[in-house]
């Protein structure tokens, strides 16, 4: 007769088989192609209904913002930086098409010259290209970078399709397909790409060199939200309802189905980062606390001997978003990232 496994033992060993399978299920459905005859689901566009009326009437103020601020960025800067915008095929199962912009020189790049590509990735539960990213894009192209913003799903401006939320799920793979797109371009050099991403963005470029270490060559996480765990814990009731409907998490909170949130949660896989890693935070951020994401990551960074640098701001003007402030911090932010980028990235 074989040993008896002990309770405590067994019981690790059917939740780690739950998770296992719960995981499994999730990775399915997303792997899944569409059935040939399937279609899309749109709204209304001649609604009697007045929630579905409110609702597109939302969507084009969103697609207003967006238009808006691309055709401010060309009055301000569109004599230095050239903006294209793009529709990039995305890399799920259901071959959407995705929407971003590309930025190089407003002189042209001379044929034959591959640059090093920098994806930025903003944040927001629902977020979108704006003013405040215009000086970040304009000082990378300047310094020899062919940028890509990609408007991965979640994102505003768009239409419903673009703007559903799944997140850890679509906006990393989105941004994965950025990158491989990027990489296409002929004055791109596909072996030299960093990703700088901005809280829910830092997220994102967190995740994709745990997934995807080859991918990139350096990336820089500013104010991350990393532990998604803990993020659920202090949102309030209506966000938490809203994220928990998202199809990853099946319209359930973390007490219901917490091999969801772990999955996506970048604090879990620090041994899986191959790639460089800048953090950068401040304290005083009352969005994403800094004590239980970027000072937890550089923690466990250090212990697993990887290639970091970090510098936490004491109490930056702004707080959670001082990377847009016009402060000596968000100055030394945007110093300390070029800075890195440039070490690996040579541009």
């Amino acid at each position: 007769m074989p040993p008896l496994i002990p309770s405590r033992r067994l019981s690790r060993l059917l939740l780690s088989l739950g998770a296992a399978l719960c995981l499994g299920a999730f990775a399915g459905a997303e792997d899944a192609p569409a059935k040939e005859g399937a279609l899309n689901v749109y709204l209304d566009r001649e609604p009697s209904d007045v929630n579905v009326q409110l609702e597109l009437m939302q969507h084009e103020v969103y697609a207003q913002q967006v238009d808006t601020a691309m055709l401010l960025f060309i009055l301000q800067h569109g004599s230095q930086v050239k903006i294209e915008r793009v529709l990039y095929p995305a890399n799920t199962a259901d071959h959407e098409m995705i929407p971003g912009y590309v930025f190089t020189p407003a002189a042209g790049i001379p044929k034959g010259e591959r640059r090093p590509g920098l994806l930025i990735v903003h944040g927001g539960f629902h977020g979108s290209f704006e003013w405040r990213f215009f000086r970040l894009v304009v000082e990378a192209v300047q310094r020899g970078y062919v940028v890509m913003f990609p408007e991965y799903r979640g994102s505003t401006g768009y239409g419903e399709t673009v703007f559903k939320n799944d997140y850890g799920t679509t906006d990393v793979a989105d941004v994965l397909a950025a990158a491989d797109y990027l990489a296409t371009k002929e004055y791109v050099n596909p072996a030299r790409l960093g990703v700088l991403g901005h809280s829910r963005g830092g997220m994102i470029a967190v995740r994709l060199l745990q997934k995807h270490p080859q991918r990139f060559q350096a990336g820089v996480e500013i104010a991350a939200l990393l532990d998604f765990v803990a993020y659920m814990s202090y949102k309030p009731d209506s966000r938490r309802r809203q994220v928990a409907a998202e199809k990853t998490f099946g319209g359930k909170l973390p007490s219901q189905n917490l091999p969801a949130y772990l999955e996506i949660s970048p604090i879990n896989y620090v041994p899986d980062i191959r790639t460089p890693l800048l953090c950068l935070a401040t304290t005083g951020d009352k969005i994403v606390p800094v004590s239980i994401n970027t000072q937890r990551l550089v923690d466990l960074l250090k212990a697993h001997g990887k290639t970091h640098d970090a510098h936490i701001y004491d109490n930056a003007p702004g707080g959670h978003s001082f990377l847009f402030a016009d402060s000596a911090e968000a100055r030394d932010c945007f110093r300390r990232s070029f800075e890195w980028l440039d070490q690996y990235l040579k541009p």
